[in-house]
């Protein structure tokens, strides 16, 4: 028998878009439970962190269940 086709990872670079579609920010890595952006050259030049449970989908890129302003309430910080 053929394997199931695997369900797409979520890579480094890949962007990230919030429910409406619109960039939230690129991946550096998964760490535990979460993904982990890369830090911006603009804001606040720190790696912000957002939920795996906030994931909908991943193909060239990774979907969010919530709107922007909804996920920077919610996302952690690090330097």
């Amino acid at each position: 028998m053929g394997r199931a086709p695997r369900p797409p990872v979520i890579q480094e670079h890949m962007e990230v878009v919030d429910s409406d579609g619109v960039h939230v920010g690129i991946v550096d890595r998964v760490e535990g439970d979460y993904i982990k952006l890369i830090k911006e050259r603009t804001g606040d030049r720190l790696h912000h962190f957002i939920s795996l449970e906030y994931v909908t989908g991943v193909d060239d890129k990774v979907h969010l269940s919530r709107p922007r302003a909804d996920l920077e309430e919610d996302w952690r910080k690090a330097h």
